[in-house]
């Protein structure tokens, strides 16, 4: 068996290498890997492999210019182009493909228990390029008798995130977060380990599938639950009257200030996506993030 995986440097791409065997790996990347290259901009001289997982992809940054909104294109599309010709250059094509794609994908700032047939409205840059990277993937794969897997994931969780829940915890470690409206909001995240370890049967089975913790737990209860792990006090809360009042002037101050309504709509809405087909296909059996989520 031989496992060829991109963003092996990545939050998630670290934590699936450490679930295969040494041998067993061939990474690709700009830096510490067994193949050195920049999808973005080249193609991968790769030689024979069983399973190809793309984990690799630009994310957690909002674009402010045109060359940062191109970016996302760079590397999340026109990167799995160059990954797929390489692979068109083996001597033996891959007989499973595993994409880690994202619920962006679904262009939503709201939703409750979203599945996997709802439309690919995303506009902006990022989940544009994951819809683009996903129509590629399965294309070739149809093409080639490839088995496909897309996984469309929600916040993922572990040691050290980046992104808003990084962002979430040092603001918490910092005693300056707050919840906004009570933090009722639910939102849709899952343990990135269960997604390392589920990796083998998903190369076998195929499909497209949103996976989550199953639970969805609201921002005060994710909150409370870090403030836990840090020893910190429990995060206090603005009141809703206060967050519309803020959010008012935010709209009449423009980007200058930091909070308006449409920022407010997101956080005080429930944003949750279904994973009932992959308990169906595969019986997947996620661990619920707020019983095993733990910051070192």
């Amino acid at each position: 068996m031989k496992i060829i995986l991109t963003g092996s440097s990545g939050f998630l791409g670290r934590i699936i290498s450490t679930n295969f065997p040494k041998e067993e790996m061939i990474t690709i990347g700009r830096s510490n890997s067994d193949i050195l290259c920049d999808l973005s901009a080249s193609i991968p001289h790769i030689s024979i492999c069983d399973i190809v997982i793309h984990a690799a992809g630009k994310a957690h940054s909002v674009p402010k210019t045109p060359s940062e909104k191109e970016a996302f294109f760079a590397v999340n599309v026109n990167g799995t182009k160059n990954l797929l010709r390489g692979l068109e250059e083996a001597p033996v094509l891959p007989k499973s493909f595993i994409f880690i794609s994202s619920v962006s994908v679904y262009g939503l700032n709201s939703g409750h228990a979203v599945n996997e047939g709802h439309p690919l409205n995303a506009k902006d840059p990022y989940g544009l390029s994951k819809v683009h990277a996903e129509q590629l993937i399965s294309e070739w794969c149809e093409k080639n008798g490839i088995i496909c897997t897309i996984l469309r994931l929600p916040l993922l969780v572990g040691t050290n995130p980046p992104g808003n829940l990084g962002a979430m915890i040092k603001a918490i470690k910092k005693g300056y977060y707050l919840n906004i409206a009570g933090g009722k909001a639910r939102r849709s995240m899952v343990m990135a380990e269960d997604i390392a370890k589920v990796i083998p049967k998903l190369a076998e089975v195929g499909g497209i599938y949103n996976l989550t913790d199953g639970y969805h737990p609201s921002f005060e209860e994710l909150s409370r639950h870090i403030a836990h792990e840090l020893r910190k006090p429990i995060p206090k809360n603005i009141p809703a009257w206060i967050a519309l009042f803020m959010a008012k002037i935010g709209n009449l101050m423009g980007k200058k200030f930091p909070f308006n309504s449409y920022k407010l709509s997101k956080i005080t809405t429930d944003l949750t996506f279904d994973d009932s087909k992959a308990q169906q296909i595969f019986k997947w059996k996620p661990t619920p993030v707020l019983e095993s989520f733990k910051i070192e």
